[in-house]
């Protein structure tokens, strides 16, 4: 065999270039080869990949500067796992007839070939049922380990939002402080308004009646001779006592324009505030608004004037002879009744009192003109000048025999209650008794018309109690009174005949607390219950039974409050129907606290305030 020869002068190799410079030439071929010359080595890889394919492998690369700040992982499980366990586990026979059900017919015939029979089951089969049995086990621990991981979550959730939610509250304790600042300055405005506007009315009123030099030089000369002469039996000294002096600056008792809202977000059974009011037992409480002015009496035969937004005593209401045992505040009027059987009113209007503003801007800087007290506790128990309420008083009312043990009083109309055995209506208008009811009286001719003894005075069952009042409650509204006495009935009477319209039989121990909306009529009594009436027809609605006898009661929209001799107030929520314990025995077992007993409670939305044995008020959000 002989020498190859140059490939380049065979014939084959002369066709073949041939034919590719003819592919060459088009115009197609051209393009792709440009393009692919042009086209960068990444793109070439991607022309070959798809785009789910590009998807995984750029989710799965992950740069070292993430892999180095990975947060420290404590799960026993992996993510496969977690996504394993995710998956609705499905019967493998559940799965086989769903299988044959989508199998064509033809298939479905080969199935009516019988089975051969059961037989013991083989030592696979028991296996495979284990580890079966042992993934389900697994994929449960799994799940077991999601949950507890979402509950963890879950609670670091809700204690950022209690965080959240005590910086927002914390926010508007602030808002409403500054809005007292604001009503504050705002009340002295006014104030310096009122005596700029008496100033100019004076020197107008000076300027019209002015008379000249020389005949006021004469009459001065002409009176002091009469003084001198006439001095002895002109006036005595009484008479010169009852002389008004010249008008003295009076300034307004602040009232608040904007109602404070903040005791609305607060956790039922927050204490808000603790006032030592009294030195003796809480006979009487009432106020008008939340963080507004509430009235206090006691055994230590005070009545006291509160502000509940500082918690400091604004005055003393003095003229009563004798302790208060009850009394309600309206607006500005506070209606008082006492032991000395008398009734007396009072205008919160006409309070003068040294205003505090060092208290609200510098709470314990002390100034010796101003009431200003680092602990709280002095400040509650320092009392402003005697003559802060001395204009308070309106008018007293002296008709009872006997102690005034109830009172009620709404629009121009009052209803007393006394240990006299009446009921009297008073005009506050005219200031005058207009009615008298005789309960004895009513009783017995309720009983003698009606041959009943739903309407007679009854004995209850039980021993007498001394310190029971006779007429333990009433409450009234247009003509309608209702009143609780210390047979147990609650008689409704008609103010425009003076009638006993119906009476409500069901107590076995004296009413010493009640009170009535449109539906309902609440009452309570010393036999240890709480009742509630439907005034349609007259009859029990509910009832609820204590340890100790009710001594005081009240509700609003939601909560029906009691004192029933516990150190706590009783609490039945009447949307959800729960009965819970207020005040500062609820924990006074566990903190090793001893606490007084619960005299006293008034509720306006939900803000508690109760009154203790020791003279102690507490204000608590319910």
């Amino acid at each position: 065999m002989g020498p190859l020869s140059d490939p380049t002068n065979s014939s084959h190799y002369q066709h073949a270039m041939s034919e590719l410079h003819k592919e060459l030439r088009r115009p197609g071929i051209q393009q792709r080869v440009f393009s692919y010359a042009q086209t960068s080595p990444t793109e070439l890889v991607r022309s070959k990949l798809s785009t789910s394919e590009i998807q995984q492998r750029a989710l799965t690369f992950i740069p070292d500067e993430l892999l180095k700040s990975i947060p420290e992982n404590d799960n026993v499980y992996s993510l496969f796992q977690g996504f394993q366990a995710t998956l609705p586990e499905v019967d493998e026979s559940e799965h086989r007839k769903s299988h044959r059900r989508h199998d064509s017919r033809g298939r479905k015939l080969l199935a009516d070939v019988p089975e051969e029979a059961e037989g013991p089951p083989s030592m696979a089969k028991l296996k495979k049922e284990r580890e079966k049995l042992n993934h389900r086990l697994e994929m449960m621990g799994v799940r077991k380990n999601m949950c507890s991981t979402e509950i963890r979550e879950i609670d670091n959730k809700i204690s950022n939002l209690n965080s959240m939610r005590k910086i927002v509250l914390d926010r508007l304790s602030r808002l409403e402080d500054d809005e007292l600042k604001i009503e504050h300055e705002l009340l002295d405005l006014d104030n310096r308004v009122e005596d700029l506007q008496e100033e100019l009315d004076d020197a107008a009123t000076l300027g019209h009646v002015a008379t000249p030099p020389a005949e006021r030089d004469a009459m001065s000369e002409t009176l002091t001779s009469e003084t001198q002469v006439e001095a002895d039996n002109f006036m005595s000294a009484s008479i010169y006592e009852k002389i008004p002096s010249p008008k003295a600056k009076r300034h307004k008792l602040p009232r608040r324009k904007s109602m404070p809202i903040r005791h609305e977000h607060f956790e039922p059974g927050t204490s808000i505030k603790e006032i030592p009011a009294h030195n003796d037992m809480i006979t009487a409480i009432d106020f008008d608004a939340p963080f507004g002015t509430m009235v206090t009496a006691a055994l230590d035969d005070t009545v006291r004037v509160w502000d509940l937004n500082q918690g400091r005593c604004l005055g003393l209401l003095e003229g009563h002879r004798a302790s208060v045992r009850c009394l309600q505040v309206e607006d500005n009027i506070v209606a008082t009744g006492s032991i000395d059987a008398s009734i007396r009113l009072w205008d919160l209007s006409k309070a003068d009192y040294p205003q505090q503003d060092n208290y609200i801007d510098n709470p314990i800087e002390e100034d010796e003109d101003e009431l200003v007290f680092a602990n709280p506790e002095d400040q509650s128990q320092a009392l402003p000048p005697s003559s802060s309420m001395e204009d308070c008083p309106i008018f007293s009312l002296e008709a009872h025999i006997g102690e005034v043990t109830a009172l009620h009083f709404r629009g121009d109309t009052l209803v007393s209650g006394s240990a006299d055995k009446t009921l009297r209506q008073w005009d506050l208008v005219k200031g005058r008794c207009v009615q008298t009811l005789d309960v004895l009286w009513a009783a017995a001719q309720a009983s003698t018309t009606s041959n009943l003894n739903d309407g007679q005075w009854r004995t209850t069952g039980r021993l007498p109690d001394a310190s029971a009042d006779f007429v333990g409650a009433l409450q009234c509204f247009d003509a309608a009174l209702a009143c609780g006495t210390a047979d147990g009935m609650v008689r409704l009477w008609d103010l425009r005949s003076g009638q006993v319209s119906r009476s409500l039989v069901g107590h076995t121990g004296p009413v010493t607390s009640l009170q009535f909306d449109d539906v309902h009529l609440v009452t309570g009594s010393l036999d240890r219950s709480i009742r509630i009436w439907d005034l349609r027809t007259g009859s029990i609605h509910d009832a609820f039974a204590f340890d100790n006898p009710i001594t005081s009661m009240m509700f609003d929209t939601r909560h029906i409050i009691a004192a029933a001799g516990e150190d706590v107030a009783k609490v039945y929520d009447k949307t959800d129907g729960r009965h819970w314990d207020c005040g500062a025995g609820a924990n006074a077992v566990d903190e090793g606290i001893r606490t007084s007993i619960v005299e006293r409670v008034r509720i306006k939305d939900g803000f508690l305030v109760e009154g203790r044995r020791n003279g102690v008020v507490g204000v608590w959000a319910c």
